[in-house]
């Protein structure tokens, strides 16, 4: 059975997979690392992808982490590639991201406003529930805002215009933070946000555990 490489969102971190059930899946997570001064999405994947040993594994990403995931699939041979809210390529980020990021725009954001879950914050997750605003507050409060700051300029600065031929993309249809009309999925998750790992697990997991069950 291959070993699986989860890759967590920007802001968010594993604890939005707890209700998520691998079963008898090999899942690792992988932590962020600290990012060098200006350092390009594509070197930071290229450092990230060492703490991956495993010859030919999968690697699922969620939201910035399946960004992440497709780079490093341009460095080390993976089997499948599973996105999550997320964009296989440049063109399914909002045009606004493209456009700021050209402009500089992100780096005159207060790094102070990354650390704060409030009423744009949740309708911009698709949260749901009391439990999910707690969850969002804590994560963010975790968040380190430099790490923060400096994924965001490399979202908008990404330069990747391919997608890996083994890419299985999962998104949902009222995912505001990318939205599904910018994205070809191969599976969507109706009423699905991009805190969807949270409020529809059970659609997800079921998924992800028959793309494994029939890669074996």
């Amino acid at each position: 059975m291959s070993k699986i490489y989860i890759l967590s969102g920007l802001g968010v971190d594993r604890r939005v997979f707890d209700k998520i059930d691998f079963g008898e899946l090999d899942v690792e997570f992988i932590d962020w690392i600290t990012p060098l001064t200006n350092e390009p999405l594509e070197d930071y994947a290229k450092r990230i992808s060492l703490i991956i040993t495993t010859q030919n594994p999968v690697l699922i990403g969620l939201s910035f982490g399946g960004m992440v995931a497709v780079e490093i699939s341009k460095i080390i041979k993976t089997k499948k590639i599973i996105l999550i809210a997320s964009a296989k390529n440049k063109f399914e980020l909002p045009k606004f991201n493209r456009i700021s990021g050209e402009l500089g725009l992100t780096k005159l954001i207060p790094k102070s406003l990354f650390k704060k879950q409030n009423f744009f914050t949740n309708w911009l997750f698709g949260i749901e529930s009391e439990s999910e605003k707690l969850l969002l507050k804590n994560i963010l409060q975790d968040t380190d805002p430099d790490f923060f700051s400096w994924a965001i300029n490399g979202i908008v600065n990404w330069k990747n215009e391919i997608s890996p031929e083994n890419l299985i993309h999962i998104h949902g249809n009222k995912d505001r933070i990318i939205p599904f009309k910018n994205v070809k999925a191969d599976f969507v998750i109706d009423g699905g946000g991009h805190f969807m790992t949270v409020n529809k697990p059970q659609e997800i997991q079921n998924i992800i555990l028959k793309l494994m069950k029939s890669s074996k």
